[in-house]
């Protein structure tokens, strides 16, 4: 115990020692007290001896920081001293020189140049010292700057650092001196770190939680010295003014605004505000005039709690974003799309205008999208309407075509007796008002189309179809006569008939009967018709209603009641009890739908209509279908006495008619087009099918194409059209036959026999056309019923070559004598030119006296039947 104590009193006394070394501090009574023996000493210089030596560290530590800085202004001050002494030395001689009498003009001079330097020492000394003191100045401004910043008074920090800059700029010092520049780097650290406090600051009073939805925003608090207001000041001496406005305006986008705006959610969260808190807090309803009631709200704490320079901001950054959410997804999503809740839309379009009235009141600008909404609600409204339209038409096609069903083309016209007999006899479909009667039973409903006994007629858009678009004659062209004009039609030359082949697919069979074609392929029909339009006065007329049934999809319906809904709409505009209505003015806006809906239609319709078997035709169906309808309604509307002048007037269809008749004629001729390359193809393509290693496989499958085409479209077509389409299809296989027969160098007994067995392949293809039995006669007294005659097939109506190609195979059948028989006695000549005949004769018998015998023959009688 005693060594302890003897340990605790050298160590208190070592202490008071050092202490009082150190600060001059005198020791406790209970300290000055205690016996000091020769013990306690060595401890005492002990302790004294490590605070010595912990001094001379830090000193040393000291002296190596600021050993430049020491010897710097050690310099300074020497070389100060040492101008000081040479001034006072100068002084001293100058005294010298005064007082002597006999001071020569030399000394004088040197006096002069001395007393100019002792004035720029002096001045430079004065600069030397300005300089010092304003860098003293501006040492202590920052230090002022520091304590600024811990008290947090950013707005006073900020203040001096400007200050602190303006002074640094005037210093008479080189910007490259080191004093400078360790002050101006001071500065930029003393910038930033008043940032990062004064970015807190601004956390404290306005703060974003977007996960609550919620949004505080205070002037002032208690414990800051910095309100809302300087913290404005603070982003302009930052520059931060657009950039921290921008954040903040998205943070209550995101916070309040679009959660309150995000209509695609059954229930919408309610507007709580509290003093200054504006927050999302229970619910809505999801009209307009909640939606505007809840942003009134939060405008006016905005612009209440945000100081002005912020809300100029606003208008240029939130605005631009919140009001064209607010027109094309609120207000235009309650534009009904027809007439009815016109009273609904006037309420929104009033709510509209009071909104932007309060907004523009609040002095927010940039409100042209709302004020154009609100001002042109016509324009909306029928916006709105040409958008349901045409979304009507793409979606109603993205759905599918569904389901076909038949319609039905009834047309009256006045035929002859021969005429209607002729009818009867190919079964056409016809009624007439007396029904069954002398001229024989062709009055019969069940029969067959009148297109039936057509000539190579094709479908076209429009009556007036070009000579390049026509298909042959219309369907009343054979009816007088059916050998009429065949000579004519049958002396047009192979090539040129191949040249038009793709392109006579344009004249509408069933589209314009009773019209004349203009083709030459048409001329035999033409004629025909003629000779039915001018009967002999002895020959009887009579009315015959024409009918032919044929499908459609289930797309054209739904079109047309668009259609009829929307002139419907117009008309009603026009009429008085709309005379009030925001939307009267897009009447006329209305009548143009239409046109646009078509041209959608038209648009798009291929891409639906095509992976569907037979689709072009059921397009080219569908296309003509609305054009019929529309064309009746169009004929309806200028009659009906329900409507004023002015809804007669505006219906314009006549030209959205013929677009329709022109679209169905390019889907048929794509049609055709696309399957007689088949067939060519088929057939080698622009190879001669002869020179193919499978000749009866490559006639076959193209037989076979016809055929499955002709099973393709048979439910689709009306019956006439679908004569003429799989007609051009038979007539195509016909001409390719023929041509590559006529191009071949030589033709052998064996190769003749082989075409002619090739042709007697293709000709199968009649039974396409064999017409429907008739139905039995009647028997009396139970006789037996007479024999049936042999169905004769209509295939050369439609297919122009049909028969050429059968004299072809007739010719590389027969001998001389029998091809001077064909052509001498038969019917050859109709078919083939005399040059034709020649060319064959030559390719296929030798060169001798007969053989030369019968050309002369042939080629003096070029037209033998004439005779």
């Amino acid at each position: 115990m005693a060594t302890l104590s003897q340990d605790s009193s050298a160590g208190q006394i070592a202490q008071a020692l050092v202490d009082f070394s150190l600060n001059g501090a005198f020791p406790e009574e209970q300290v000055s007290s205690l016996s000091i023996d020769s013990d306690v000493l060595p401890s005492a210089i002990e302790a004294l001896a490590a605070v010595k030596s912990k001094l001379q560290a830090e000193i040393h530590t000291i002296n190596e920081e600021t050993a430049d800085d020491v010897r710097s202004w050690k310099t300074n001050a020497q070389s100060v001293q040492d101008d000081i002494l040479r001034s006072k030395a100068l002084a001293n001689e100058i005294l010298k020189q005064a007082e002597a009498p006999d001071v020569s003009g030399r000394t004088l001079a040197d006096a002069e140049a001395k007393a100019e330097f002792l004035a720029r020492e002096l001045n430079y000394n004065l600069q030397v010292q300005e300089a010092l003191k304003g860098v003293k100045s501006v040492n202590q401004m920052l230090d002022q700057v520091e304590q600024a910043r811990d008290e947090r008074r950013i707005l006073d920090a900020l203040h001096l650092l400007e200050k602190s800059w303006k002074q640094l700029d005037i210093i008479p010092i080189s910007k490259s001196c080191r004093a400078i520049r360790l002050l101006d780097m001071r500065a930029f650290e003393l910038k930033s770190s008043v940032h990062v406090v004064f970015d807190r600051v601004w956390k404290t009073l306005i703060h974003v939680d977007l996960d609550q939805h919620r949004v505080s925003i205070l002037e002032s608090r208690e414990d800051e010295p910095m309100s809302l207001t300087d913290a404005v000041i603070g982003l302009k001496a930052y520059k931060e003014v657009e950039e921290r406005a921008t954040q903040l305006w998205r943070d209550i986008e995101a916070a309040i605004l679009f959660p309150r705006m995000d209509n695609g959610k059954e229930t919408l969260p309610g507007i709580y505000i509290d003093d200054n808190v504006i927050e999302l807090r229970g619910s809505t309803d999801s009209s307009v005039e909640s939606l505007f009631s809840d942003l009134e709200k939060i405008f006016r704490f905005i612009v209440t709690k945000i100081p002005q320079d912020l809300i100029d901001t606003m208008s240029t950054v939130l605005l631009p974003e919140i009001l064209p959410k607010i027109t094309k997804v609120w207000l235009d999503s309650a534009v009904p799309s027809s007439l009815d809740d016109m009273d609904r839309f006037q309420q929104v379009i009033v709510a509209a205008k009071g909104f932007h009235s309060t907004l523009k009141s609040l002095g927010f600008s940039n409100l042209g999208d709302l004020q154009e909404w609100a001002e042109s609600a016509p324009r909306v409204w029928l916006s709105k309407r040409r958008e349901a339209a045409l979304d009507s038409v793409r979606t109603r096609l993205s759905e599918g075509l569904g389901d076909t069903r038949s319609v039905e083309k009834v047309e009256k016209q006045l035929v002859t007796k021969s005429e209607g007999q002729q009818l009867a006899a190919n079964r056409a479909a016809a009624d007439d008002d007396d029904g069954a009667d002398a001229w024989g039973d062709w009055g019969d409903d069940d029969n067959k189309t009148a297109g039936e006994d057509d000539t190579n007629t094709a479908p076209a858009a429009t009556s007036s179809g070009n000579a390049d678009e026509d298909d042959g004659a219309d369907a009343w062209g054979a009816w007088g006569d059916d050998d009429a004009g065949e000579p004519e039609k049958q002396e047009e030359k192979p090539e040129n008939k191949e040249t038009k082949d793709d392109e006579d697919d344009a004249a509408d069979a069933w589209g314009n009967w009773g019209d004349d074609t203009n083709d030459g392929d048409g001329q035999r029909g033409t004629e025909s018709v003629a000779k039915a339009s001018a009967p002999p006065k002895s020959q009887e007329t009579r009315e015959l209603t024409l009918k032919e049934t044929y499908n459609i999809t289930s797309m054209p319906q739904p079109v047309l009641d668009l259609i009829f809904a929307i002139v419907e709409d117009g008309a009603a505009l026009t009429q008085d009890r709309y005379a009030n209505s925001p939307v009267a003015a897009a009447a006329a806006g209305l009548f143009s739908l239409p046109t646009l809906a078509l041209a959608m239609f038209r648009a798009i319709s291929p891409y639906y209509y095509a992976p569907r078997d037979g689709g072009n035709m059921f397009l080219y169906n569908d296309a003509i279908y609305l054009s019929e309808r529309l064309a009746d309604f169009a004929a309806a509307w200028k009659a009906r006495d329900d409507i004023g002048t002015r809804a007669q007037n505006m219906l314009r269809l006549d030209n959205d008619i013929k677009s329709l008749q022109s679209f169905a004629n390019r889907a048929y001729s794509n049609e055709m087009s696309t399957q007689k390359t088949i067939v060519r193809d088929r057939l080698g393509g622009d190879q001669n099918f002869m020179h193919q290693d499978e000749t009866e496989s490559c006639v076959s499958t193209a037989v076979a194409r016809v055929k499955y085409m002709a099973i393709t479209w048979e439910p689709i077509l009306p019956r006439s059209v679908w004569q003429q389409a799989v007609g051009s299809l038979v007539d195509s296989v016909a001409v390719k036959i023929i041509n590559d027969v006529m191009e071949l160098p030589s033709i052998g007994q064996d190769e003749a026999y082989s075409i002619a067995n090739l042709i007697a392949i293709v000709t199968g293809l009649d039974d396409l056309f064999l017409p429907p039995p008739p139905p039995p006669p009647p028997t009396s007294g139970g006789a037996a019923a007479g024999k049936e005659e042999e169905a004769i097939p209509t295939t050369a109506h439609y297919a122009p070559n049909w028969l050429r190609l059968k004299y072809l195979s007739e010719v590389l059948q027969s001998n001389l004598k029998d091809v001077r028989y064909l052509w001498v006695e038969s019917e050859l000549s109709l078919y083939f030119t005399a040059d034709e005949v020649v060319d064959l004769i030559r390719v296929s018998f030798e060169d001798n006296s007969r053989t030369r015998e019968v050309i002369r023959e042939i080629t003096g009688k070029p037209r033998p039947l004439e005779g």
